[in-house]
């Protein structure tokens, strides 16, 4: 029944799009994404609908870190990553990767965030205790990110923590073991993260001190220069997915789909899903966000980065790293 009812939802999406196009690409393309991060573009990749609009079989890969997409697209091996984190797209466009920023995936302050172990009792009040302690974080990613921002907000001297490279289900399992004092991370794996500690800030009171979290759809600017209309047609595809989730009318419908395609369980889908917010294109597009906003909080993250040596030194502008000209292709289809 899912099933019939995801082909009209497809065939419907196609039509706002002007419907099944030829083939838009000379060869396949490859789409990085993330497992344990449900969101609507999940139901129209299982319901074959980027395939219907792109005219073409969209392949997918799975990664568990922003950084580990970066690699994959300097290879040639991924041509859009989907929901990279905005530190690791920094940090490689830092280093002087030629990756663009075409749209805003979602934003999710809620459902990125470290755990200090709760047998600790360290909350706001004693953070402090945090020093000389091990924690786990996935270097370069939004997570490392917020972790930094964190420790400077606590007075926390990183130098003296015995910092642990590892992605979000790695973490999480070796935080369950009991072998981290804090560990940092999202989706699926955060929730695991909670069952055994506690967070020092919540969502709100981090976008209150600055600490925005968000992620966005990168590709290689080689590969956008030479296939505009089939990026603009993927953005367009995702933008009816989020339209579709954001009306509420089929959620259980496409909650269902999105869970199995993220390899998650229905309630472990829906209590991470409802902490993200999907954007409409117009609202992407306001100043806010893709309209300067955006790349002024990339120099923000840069700067973070280069103080405490994640990265050699921040770029004088990220403004050259965002281009809109596909997502308001995207919108007027």
């Amino acid at each position: 029944m899912i099933l019939k009812t995801g082909f009209r939802s497809a065939m419907a999406g196609l039509a706002a799009l002007g419907g099944i196009h030829p083939a838009l690409a000379a060869e396949p393309l490859t789409v990085g994404y993330f497992l344990e991060l449900p969101m609507p573009y999940q139901y129209a990749k299982a319901t074959g609908m980027y395939d219907e609009a792109l005219g073409t079989e969209v392949n997918w890969v799975a990664f568990e870190t922003g950084t580990a997409m970066s690699a994959a697209m300097a290879s040639g091996g991924v041509q859009i990553s989907l929901s990279q984190g905005v530190p690791p797209f920094v940090v490689a466009v830092s280093a002087g990767q030629d990756l663009k920023a075409v749209d805003i995936t979602m934003t999710y302050s809620e459902n990125d965030n470290c755990v200090v172990a709760e047998t600790l009792e360290i909350d706001q009040k004693n953070a402090r205790e945090l020093e000389g302690r091990k924690v786990g974080v996935p270097l370069g990613t939004a997570a490392h990110f917020g972790f930094l921002a964190q420790m400077r907000h606590f007075g926390i001297d990183t130098s003296t923590l015995d910092i642990v490279d590892m992605s979000p289900p790695e973490g999480a399992a070796a935080f369950a073991q009991g072998n981290l004092d804090m560990v940092c991370g999202w989706g699926g794996a955060l929730l695991r993260m909670k069952e055994h500690g506690n967070v020092l800030l919540s969502g709100a009171e981090k976008e209150a001190l600055g600490i925005l979290v968000f992620d966005v759809t990168s590709v290689p600017a080689e590969f956008a220069a030479a296939n505009g209309e089939l990026l603009s047609r993927f953005l367009a595809v995702t933008a009816e997915a989020n339209a579709m989730w954001n009306a509420g009318d089929r959620r259980d419908e496409m909650l269902a789909v999105i869970a199995k395609d993220a390899g998650m369980d229905l309630d472990a889908a829906a209590a991470t899903i409802d902490t993200f917010v999907f954007p409409p294109v117009a609202e992407q597009l306001e100043a806010r966000w893709l309209g300067g906003g955006m790349q002024d909080y990339m120099l923000g993250v840069a700067r973070v980065f280069e103080e405490t040596g994640s990265i050699p030194r921040a770029l004088d502008s990220y403004n050259a790293a965002v281009d809109t000209t596909y997502l308001q292709a995207a919108g007027e289809m």
